[in-house]
C-alpha cells in the first residue's frame, strides 16, 4: 500500500473527539503529528487537553479503529506531553464548533500568558449572545469546561476553560 502522510493525516485528523463529538481532533489541536516511521509503521503523536484526561485511551483507540479500517495495521499512537496543550491551539473552525453547540470557546492567547492569572468577569452566551453571565461552578461536565449561566435567558451553558 502506498502511504501518503498527508492523506493518512486527513484519516486521522477527522476522528472525533469522545467528549465533545462535534469536535474533530484536529479541532481541538490535540493531533501533533502523523508520519511514517522507519519501520514502515504509522506513527500518530497526540497530546491531552490536560495531564490525566480520561478521554486520551478512547482517542488512541478511535485512532488505531480509523487506520485500521483504512488498511493501516501497523499503527503506533504516541501521547506527547511537551510542550503542553493550550486552548489556543483550537482551531477557528473547532472555536466556532464549540459555540454553535452551546459551549462558549476560550478567548485570548493562554499559552502567553505570564505572571498573574486573567480573571475571567463574563463570557458571551452561546445561545443569546449576551454578556450578562455568571461562572456557576469552576467545574462543568468535563474537567477542562466550567459551568456558566445567562442572566438574560437563564440558559446554562457550558464554557472551555482556557489553558
Amino acid at each position: 500500500m502506498v502511504t501518503t502522510t498527508l492523506s493518512v493525516r486527513g484519516l486521522v485528523a477527522e476522528v472525533p473527539d469522545p467528549e465533545i463529538p462535534v469536535l474533530t481532533i484536529d479541532d481541538l489541536g490535540i493531533l501533533r503529528d502523523v508520519r511514517e516511521g522507519p519501520d514502515g509503521c504509522i506513527e500518530v503523536d497526540i497530546t491531552p487537553t490536560y495531564s490525566g484526561c480520561p478521554a486520551m485511551d478512547a482517542i488512541r483507540s478511535d485512532v488505531e479503529g480509523r487506520l485500521a479500517e483504512a488498511g493501516y495495521d501497523r499503527v503506533r499512537v504516541r501521547l506527547v506531553l511537551s510542550p503542553a496543550w493550550t486552548t489556543d491551539w483550537i482551531s477557528d473552525e473547532g472555536r466556532r464548533k464549540l459555540s454553535d453547540f452551546g459551549i462558549a470557546p476560550p478567548t485570548g492567547a493562554a499559552a502567553h500568558q505570564s505572571g498573574p492569572v486573567a480573571l475571567t468577569l463574563s463570557i458571551r452566551c452561546p445561545q443569546c449572545g449576551s454578556p450578562d453571565t455568571r461562572e456557576i461552578s469552576r467545574f462543568g461536565s468535563t474537567a477542562c469546561k466550567a459551568l456558566w449561566r445567562c442572566d438574560t435567558c437563564r440558559e446554562p451553558f457550558d464554557h472551555f476553560k482556557a489553558l
